[in-house]
C-alpha cells in the first residue's frame, strides 16, 4: 500500500460523525473526515482511520464494535 492508495476527503457531516473509511472497487482507501469538526479532532480522526488501514481491519472478521474497542 502506498499513499496513492489513500484518498482523504473533507465533507460536511453531522457533528456526531467524526469520520469513516471505505475501500473502493479499485482497492483504494477513501477516508472521509467531517469538515464541521475542529482541526484537532480532524487530526485525531485521521490518525484513527489510518490505524484501521494499518491494522487491515477491512478484511477482519470481527464486528465493528470489536474492531473499535481494539483501537
Amino acid at each position: 500500500m502506498t499513499m496513492e492508495d489513500i484518498i482523504i476527503r473533507y465533507v460536511n457531516m453531522p457533528h456526531r460523525i467524526r469520520g469513516f473509511t471505505r475501500q473502493d472497487a479499485e482497492g483504494d482507501y477513501n477516508i472521509y473526515i467531517n469538515a464541521n469538526i475542529s482541526y484537532e479532532i480532524q487530526k485525531k480522526t485521521l490518525a484513527h482511520e489510518l490505524q484501521h488501514i494499518h491494522n487491515n481491519d477491512f478484511s477482519n472478521e470481527l464486528s465493528i464494535t470489536e474492531i473499535e474497542d481494539y483501537i
